[in-house]
């Protein structure tokens, strides 16, 4: 039972991390929520708590297990990635809401099981894409969904930038299997052209270790096929010197020197282009005979953009789900596609070959 609408909806937070503390932030702040809870089996997180001046569970057992008080709403699942699936499943089991951090599971068989599961039952389930909120991303998916372009044939994107040894030094795991930018960085990069072009339908990529020489890739080129025909290519490096990745470009996360200049991804289309972030548009009519032509000048323009903080436009979302006023701009079903395309990165690497999507869901303990 949702909490008066005064003493705004009780939201617990899973993982009392650094993810975990900002969703905590924004709860506080917020004049729709209250914090209700921390659940964190780590003993620092008790003190925390206590300083919060919120009651602390161990785990969201004990937490659907406590007094009614302390009963959420809501919860967000900022959790470490191998338990985004069972912490989703404990919250199906008793009809609240979660908001589940990104990845949706940490592996292929895991999300499927939980799509799976949560098919068959009907409590909201949000993933943590934040960027799908992004004002940015809406005013480009807004304009492509318009016709401004015509239709669209290609997209080019990137996601370059320059990780200092430093980050490899404070965790030694990033320099082995499973700790290049294809597991942690891509994903968002394949939300975002999924959200932007439609869904992927299969991928041929290559993979490089050529500068770093670690044990994992550095470097990753990729095509891309989408079902509506559009052709893509995707460029990912944590080894360049480059401002052309999404967070040095739109300016929406503060601990980066932004670029404003820049783009990471270019669509194009029959009728013009459009390059995001900046959200610059070309567009052209008919020339003098009636049709245009590569010789026909171009309309520039800059599409009107609402800035945003993507965080905060998500848990305002979060709570519309709760009171039933939204359905989620991104299911648990629609994240796991993000989850297949990153999949199908790593198998074509592996094996050389074009990997389907489709195959591949079918198929998911395939080598």
């Amino acid at each position: 039972m949702a909490q008066p609408a005064a003493a705004g909806l009780g939201i617990a937070v899973a993982g009392a991390g650094v993810i975990g503390r900002r969703h905590i932030e924004l709860i506080q702040a917020g004049p729709r929520t209250r914090l209700c809870a921390v659940v964190d089996p780590q003993p620092a997180s008790r003190d925390f708590a206590a300083g919060l001046g919120v009651p602390h569970f161990e785990s969201l057992e004990q937490l659907f297990a406590g007094p009614g008080e302390a009963r959420p709403d809501g919860v967000v699942l900022a959790t470490p990635n191998h338990l985004h699936v069972a912490g989703a499943l404990a919250c199906a089991r008793q009809g609240v809401p979660a908001l589940i951090e990104k990845p949706v599971a940490d592996s292929l068989e895991a999300g499927l099981r939980l799509a799976e599961a949560l098919a068959k039952q009907a409590t909201p389930m949000l993933v943590g894409h934040h960027r799908r909120h992004s004002g940015t991303l809406q005013a480009a998916r807004r304009a492509i969904r318009a016709g401004l372009l015509g239709r669209v044939v290609t997209v080019a994107g990137s996601a370059q930038f320059y990780k200092p040894a430093s980050y490899f030094a404070q965790g030694a795991w990033r320099a082995q299997a499973g700790g290049g930018p294809i597991l942690i960085n891509l994903i968002h990069e394949m939300d975002n052209l999924r959200y932007l072009c439609g869904e992927l339908e299969s991928v041929h990529a290559f993979a490089s270790n050529a500068v770093r020489q670690f044990a994992v890739e550095d470097t990753a080129v990729m095509t891309l096929k989408f079902a509506s025909g559009v052709l893509g290519t995707f460029t990912l490096s944590d080894t360049v010197a480059s401002p052309r990745s999404w967070e040095q470009t739109s300016g929406e996360n503060t601990a980066y020197a932004r670029y404003a200049s820049q783009d990471c991804y270019f669509i194009a289309g029959t009728r013009g282009s459009l390059a995001v972030p900046t959200l610059q548009a070309w567009t052209h009519g008919p020339d003098s005979r009636g049709e245009p032509g590569w010789m026909t000048p171009f309309t520039e323009q800059t599409l009107a953009l609402e800035a945003v903080d993507p965080l905060q436009a998500q848990l305002d979302h979060f709570c519309d789900l709760i009171d039933g006023k939204a359905e989620p701009i991104i299911t648990v079903a629609d994240a796991l596609q993000s989850l297949l395309a990153v999949e199908a990165v790593r198998r074509s690497i592996a094996t050389g070959e074009t990997v389907a999507l489709r195959d591949l869901a079918a198929n998911p303990r395939q080598p």
